[in-house]
């Protein structure tokens, strides 16, 4: 199994220390509003390369007023070993990775440790623009290739460059050679990612048993389609120079990918669907992420589901609790109130989280 056995938080959010044991259960966190439940999801997805489950700066992550800095220790049991984790930031500089004593980048930290997760604000997922859908996307992507986010990193960077070229009017093919060049591999490279994970995804929720709708997902482009290889888009990228530079921006790429979902069972669009049933879809996919990767490497990811029980109904939580313990995942889970995980009963254990004068206090049961 993957999980975190041992937990510390120093000087980080509103937890000043905090230390915590654990046995690989599942977790379920609960306390009063502003306590500091979803800061201890935030602590375990810094598990995993990135910016967190709130996408903050190193800078916002530290304890405040003082802002030392702030660091977080783990040891992270694997199927084949287990890891001592170090990851921290010093007065507002970028985080830094150290396993089992050596200094290590954040994608050698991915790949021994993936992290997946499910918080409120992605509650309007399938409503709001695309972007977020391709943020949502590259996020499973990434538990599935930790090198994803410098490809994207580098498909980012020569576009600004080409997009500023362009708002200049500048007509120098040899400079655009040069950026479509770069943009051709990476961008091909993201594409060919996402269109992957998107099967995957389909097959991990094709049969499986779940009380939770089955979400039909497609990767379409706003204008045309994506080219199907490097040759060809970096072609296209060259041929559509006119037109880019009428608009001052790059109109054909990854970047103008969007995530269109369906609720299979009644094939309406996900974007159409009340509420409790778009919750429903998200949580879906969540599973059906954690069921590929079980299915790849040999173990589920570690959960994070921040205020999921909430809404949901006893029997829809007993469903997702009974999904998760049969995965053999350990689920960090937060909740108002310790009742909202009374179907897990002792399958999981409970952590209460109270906050006295600005410092975060736990209880592990």
């Amino acid at each position: 199994m993957l999980a975190l056995t041992s937990l510390t938080l120093s000087h980080f959010r509103s937890h000043l220390r905090a230390e915590l044991h654990l046995d690989g259960r599942p977790v379920g966190i609960y306390g009063n509003n502003g306590a500091g439940k979803t800061n201890i999801l935030e602590a375990v997805s810094l598990f995993s390369p990135g910016r967190g489950l709130r996408r903050a700066s190193a800078a916002e992550m530290a304890r405040r007023p003082q802002e030392l800095g702030w660091k977080l220790k783990g040891v992270l049991k694997t199927p084949d070993q287990a890891y001592e984790v170090e990851t921290w930031s010093e007065n507002g500089g970028a985080r830094q990775v150290r396993i089992d004593n050596k200094a290590s980048s954040q994608i050698a930290l991915g790949q021994i440790c993936r992290v997946v997760w499910l918080v409120p604000v992605m509650d309007r997922l399938w409503v709001e623009a695309a972007e977020g859908r391709r943020r949502f996307l590259d996020r499973i992507v990434l538990s599935f290739d930790p090198t994803h986010a410098e490809a994207t990193l580098a498909f980012e960077k020569a576009m600004r460059e080409r997009n500023r070229l362009l708002k200049e009017q500048i007509r120098d093919a040899a400079w655009y050679r040069i950026l479509e060049a770069q943009m051709g591999a990476a961008g091909h490279r993201i594409h060919a990612a996402r269109a992957a994970t998107v099967q995957r995804l389909a097959a991990a929720q094709e049969g499986a048993e779940t009380a939770f709708p089955t979400a039909q997902l497609e990767l379409v482009q706003s204008e045309g389609d994506m080219p199907a290889s490097e040759v060809e888009y970096i072609a296209a990228l060259a041929a559509g120079r006119g037109r880019d530079l009428a608009a001052g921006r790059t109109l054909i790429g990854p970047h103008r990918s969007d995530l269109v979902g369906h609720y299979a069972a009644k094939g309406i669009a996900a974007k159409d669907c009340s509420t409790g049933e778009q919750k429903a879809l998200l949580v879906s996919l969540i599973l059906a992420n954690a069921r590929a990767l079980a299915a790849s490497e040999g173990a589920p990811p570690i959960l994070l589901l921040d205020e999921v029980a909430a809404h949901l109904d006893a029997g829809r939580r007993a469903a997702l609790y009974d999904e998760i313990c049969a995965l053999g995942a350990q689920a960090w889970m937060t909740g108002t109130g310790a009742e909202l995980f009374a179907e897990l009963g002792g399958r999981a254990q409970m952590l209460e989280v109270t906050e006295s004068g600005g410092i975060s206090e736990l209880r592990l049961s």
